[in-house]
């Protein structure tokens, strides 16, 4: 089972609170990671996500900027059947959120909340930018598809 609705609505809340400091609470987040069961860890990945996707984009812009996010290519959980299985999950869930994070380091937007359609970003997009934009596109859609 994934976190709780009010839990998210209510950290989402908190990203659009300028007292509150984002960096201590990506922190957090990073930090529930290095646990060693795939459950917290699943929790954990699902709340950045989230706060990526519905937060304030604060929140993303700290974690573009940071150089590292999750390091969790040699997780695995030994507790039983199902933490094996899970951790190839967890691993590909996390490359694909760093994935998400570096692509919006490199072109300042999150390619899922932008403009879409005849006048969208991407049309309008100049060919040279539009060119250095493909390969970063690829490269997260590459990391989603492996998530699956």
């Amino acid at each position: 089972m994934g976190p709780k609705k009010k839990h998210l609505d209510y950290l989402i809340q908190c990203t659009n609170e300028m007292n509150v400091n984002i960096p201590q609470l990506a922190d957090s987040l990073f930090e529930r990671t290095t646990n060693s069961s795939w459950v917290v860890v699943f929790k954990s990945l699902i709340t950045t996500h989230h706060l990526m996707v519905y937060g304030n984009e604060r929140f993303i812009q700290y974690l573009a900027s940071r150089n590292t996010l999750f390091n969790l290519s040699n997780f695995l959980d030994k507790s039983g059947l199902q933490g094996y299985d899970m951790s190839t999950f967890i691993r590909r869930y996390s490359r694909y959120l760093n994935e998400k994070a570096v692509s919006y380091r490199q072109v300042a937007f999150d390619f899922t909340k932008v403009k879409r359609g005849a006048d969208g970003v991407m049309r309008t997009m100049n060919t040279e930018k539009l060119l250095k934009t493909v390969p970063i596109i690829q490269n997260q859609m590459d990391a989603l598809l492996d998530f699956n």
